[in-house]
């Protein structure tokens, strides 16, 4: 059998690269705006008449090919689960637990009829606190729900010995987005506590408590919840890994947190006391204080909020309608909520991903998709491999160690070749409440169970219908989940170079994830550790540094621009990205006949576009807003312009005269590999 899978891969990659000259598609010509020059501003030449033929629907913050597959997946997994959901099957099986999942989610009667009735016993409880004993007795019951107030915690690689997986705890507890929602002075910011503050009061008044209640509520928690901010670090400290490694000895989380009780905690959570990486002590030592000095009914209000919000979302459609209004209206600026059904296709990917996701690959992932994606990811690898040779800035002694790294990286395609057994998990069509809980707490005391072991090469982080990629650097793998691998992204009815310039990049950019500021600090074994000559590293962040400058100057509106190093290590991998796979093209077409032109286009041309297609986001404003603030990830139109404007080929591609907007001075350009 494998002989004649291995020949089948061969013959549609040998097939393929036959249609190369004839059939296979190019770029979307339609999606050109024709009006404006690509040398000038390449976004829009390469995707703008889409914008605006497509505006951006009104449950969506933002809308582009892309993100209009990523929706449409969402319709082909409710093909799966409406089938599902209609039969009757073995309990404990994939298809039992996928069916009733969605059957119980979808009936909002139901959830109509009960209300607040499902939290109420909890928010009881809650409101029975009487003692500190009383707070970590109810701070642990909310970490049943995945509530990470006021910390979060959970396995993860011992960044020592990734081989190995610890525990871990990290700093949580708030219900904006981030610590400099409650810190900075800018007017928006302002507004946004305001709403935020508005916002608890009106969940409070719809769950049944009176005005003046409410009002005292919503002022405690925002200051709670400050103070948690204070004490938090922001989002560019984050990205640093140094920064977030602090192993421990339990005993010593004891005594960084000595009033809160670990071992109880542990205990609850079946988990064995050992060493334990702490991502922010300062925040654990400011819970501690926090725990041992805050007034009672000041918890108590907190937790409650913590609960309620986490709730709103899944009760009646109040609570949903109001937890809309300033998650998703207010702050991502959508028009209107999705419709149930999807919400509810999303909660099954999010909480049985894995048992929905082998459904999806089994109807819409076909073995020549794979094969041809296997390809790509190895002429990716070769041109990085490539690359680091040719590096004139580099010593052989860290090239050595670069390519040792490259050596180790391990591709994920598709699907897991392990799946997840879902058997045990409690699900039926009469409570979608109680079946969220069940997977949430199944999802827990999974990922509770690795700890304290040795680290499994073959789970995944991802489920196989996101549409996203990734890169984990204690693992050293890279993930495409069969979600991403569909127009747009990658199609095999479309050429080599509209692939290369789509998902190719993509490919490229997850590889030198393992290269970027973050990645290029752990080793080839995953650990954390300078594998650089110290000039090197020099040569290297100097680098780095004229990529985090031109974002700072990238603006979403007048006043607002990037933040440099937030988004550097997604700058870094676009730039490097867009080289790789252009270089990877050139590869895959070595003792081959040259691609022909398309539509007009030559082959460069259409690699190029294909990058402007894939990364043509339309953005809300308030989207965008909340995108520079917290998100790592630049706004599509910088992610377009930004690694382009700095590619010679990418000038020679298009004949752009050096004074072109689209071409940077070369004493400006970037370039890192």
């Amino acid at each position: 059998m494998r002989t004649i899978k291995s020949l089948t891969a061969f013959l549609l990659l040998v097939s393929s690269s036959f249609a190369q000259t004839a059939q296979l598609r190019g770029v979307e010509m339609s999606d050109i705006d024709k009006g404006v020059d690509a040398c000038n501003d390449f976004f829009e030449y390469s995707n703008g008449q889409w914008r605006k033929n497509n505006p951006i629907p009104a449950s969506m913050p933002r809308w582009s090919r892309r993100w209009q597959a990523g929706e449409t997946s969402k319709d082909k997994l409710k093909a799966i689960v409406d089938e599902l959901s209609s039969g009757h099957y073995q309990k404990g099986s994939v298809e039992q637990i996928t069916g009733d999942y969605y059957a119980a989610c979808i009936d909002e009667s139901q959830a109509n009829q009960l209300g607040s009735k499902p939290i109420r016993p909890l928010m009881a409880e809650l409101d029975a606190i009487k003692t500190r004993a009383d707070v970590q007795r109810m701070i642990i019951r909310l970490q049943d729900f995945g509530i990470a107030a006021p910390f979060a915690f959970g396995s993860g690689q011992d960044s020592h010995e990734p081989s190995n997986v610890i525990a871990q705890v990290y700093a949580g507890g708030l219900g904006l987005p981030d610590r400099d929602y409650y810190l900075k002075p800018d007017d928006q910011f302002v507004d946004n506590r305001a709403k935020y503050s508005e916002h608890v009061n009106r969940m409070f008044v719809l769950f049944g408590s009176d005005q003046t209640q409410a009002n005292a509520i919503a002022d405690s928690t925002i200051a709670f919840e400050s103070r948690l901010a204070k004490a938090s670090l922001d989002n560019v400290a984050l990205r640093d890994p140094k920064a977030t490694n602090n192993k421990m000895s339990f005993a010593n989380l004891q005594k960084l947190a000595p009033d809160f009780d670990w071992a109880a905690y542990y205990k609850h959570f079946n988990v064995k006391p050992g060493d334990v990486n702490v991502s922010e002590p300062k925040f654990l030592t400011e819970f501690n204080d926090i725990l041992a000095k805050t007034p009672i009914s000041e918890w108590k209000s907190y937790l409650k909020w913590q609960f309620l919000n986490f709730a709103s979302g899944n009760l009646s459609e109040p609570f949903v309608a109001a937890n809309y209004i300033f998650f998703g209206a207010y702050l991502n600026g959508s028009k209107e909520i999705k419709p149930r059904w999807k919400r509810c296709v999303e909660s099954a990917d999010a909480l049985i991903g894995e048992a929905l996701g082998k459904k999806y690959v089994e109807k819409y992932f076909p073995a020549a998709s794979k094969a041809r994606m296997q390809e790509l990811v190895k002429n990716l690898l070769a041109a990085m491999g490539e690359t680091i040779r040719g590096l004139d800035w580099m010593s052989p002694e860290t090239k050595k160690r670069a390519l040792e790294k490259l050596a180790t990286f391990r591709p994920k395609i598709g699907y897991p070749d392990k799946w997840k057994d879902y058997s045990r998990l409690p699900i039926s069509r009469a409570s979608y409440w109680n079946n969220l809980v069940a997977a949430i707490k199944f999802n827990i005391d999974d990922d509770h169970s690795t700890i304290g072991k040795g680290v499994d090469r073959d789970r995944w982080g991802m489920t196989p219908p996101t549409s996203d990629a990734q890169y984990n650097p204690l693992l050293n793998d890279i993930t495409f989940p069969a979600g991403i691998l569909q127009s747009p992204a990658f199609s095999n009815d479309v050429n080599d170079a509209v692939n290369y310039g789509s998902i190719g990049v993509v490919i490229g950019h997850e590889i030198s994830h393992g290269f970027d500021d973050q990645g290029a600090q752990y080793d080839a074994q995953g650990k954390l550790n300078n594998w650089w000559t110290a000039e090197d590293y020099k040569k290297f962040q100097a680098r780095t540094e004229c990529v985090a400058n031109q974002f700072d100057n990238f603006f979403i509106e007048p006043g607002l621009h990037h933040n440099g190093h937030l988004v550097l290590g997604e700058s870094i991998a676009d730039l490097a990205g867009a080289k790789l796979a252009y270089r990877a093209l050139e590869i895959s077409r070595r003792d081959k006949p040259p691609l022909p032109a398309v539509d007009g286009l030559t082959p460069d041309q259409q690699f190029f576009v294909a990058w402007g297609q894939f990364r043509g986001d339309a953005v809300r404003p308030e989207f965008a807003r909340r995108m520079i603030q917290g998100d790592p990830h630049p706004v599509a139109k910088y992610r377009v312009i930004g690694p382009l404007s700095n590619l010679p080929e990418f000038q020679k591609a298009f004949g752009c005269r050096d004074d072109s907007l689209m071409v940077r001075p070369m004493n400006q350009r970037c370039e890192i590999w």
